[in-house]
């Protein structure tokens, strides 16, 4: 099997692009000590990103805001959301979610 250069260096390039943006802030943070004010931001972080993935994929359809296009989704996020506020259980959230989805498509 021969070898594309070409194709050798978009591979390493890949690598890189993927690698380096992880890979550098983590050397270079670890060598700080964060003021206490940053570590409770960098707390809040995780949410803020879950809450941005879940509202736009609750809310959009095709690029522009709808809640009767996503119905389903949001009625199937309600009993979901209540589960992981209850149980703060990972698998119990998807159950959740995957049970009432399965329901709603069952009956309309």
């Amino acid at each position: 099997m021969e070898i594309n250069l070409s194709i050798l260096i978009i591979i390493v390039g890949s690598t890189l692009v993927t690698f380096l943006p992880r890979v550098l802030p983590l050397m270079i943070l670890s060598k700080m000590q964060l003021p206490e004010w940053g570590i409770r931001w960098l707390k809040h972080v995780p949410v803020a990103v879950m809450a941005a993935l879940l509202a736009q994929s609750l809310l959009l359809s095709d690029g522009h805001f709808s809640i009767t296009a996503n119905a389903f989704n949001l009625l199937a996020a309600i009993p979901a959301f209540v589960v992981a506020i209850l149980t703060k259980s990972l698998m119990g959230t998807v159950v959740a979610g995957l049970v009432t989805m399965m329901l709603l498509r069952g009956i309309f």
